[in-house]
């Protein structure tokens, strides 16, 4: 639930990064000098956010991959046959596909 949260919010940052990009691409020949610097203003500060919220979402994908490898590497030290049935089952599993071709 948390990762489809996070995502929806990535992609509404994203969108939003690009409206005002674009806003400030379109109305570049109509406005003012001063008008401009705001508008430039404005699409660094979100591009600024929006990097910022990419590193957090990105250190926090990487903590939960680290997370998620320890416990299989707990599970599969406490259980090792049940390791190596999976793996084994993984490798019928492949082999079968790849035999088909």
């Amino acid at each position: 639930m948390a990762h489809d949260s996070n995502a929806k919010n990535l992609r509404a940052e994203l969108k939003s990064l690009a409206d005002t990009l674009e806003e400030v691409l379109n109305s570049s020949k109509d406005k003012p000098k001063a008008e401009l610097e705001k508008l430039r203003s404005k699409a660094e500060s979100a591009l600024q956010d929006t990097r910022a919220r990419l590193s957090d979402a990105g250190d926090k994908i990487a903590c939960q991959t680290r997370q998620i490898a320890e416990q299989a590497d707990d599970y599969v030290r406490e259980n090792p046959w049940s390791g190596v049935g999976i793996g084994a089952a993984v490798g019928v599993v492949l082999g079968v596909l790849l035999a088909r071709r």
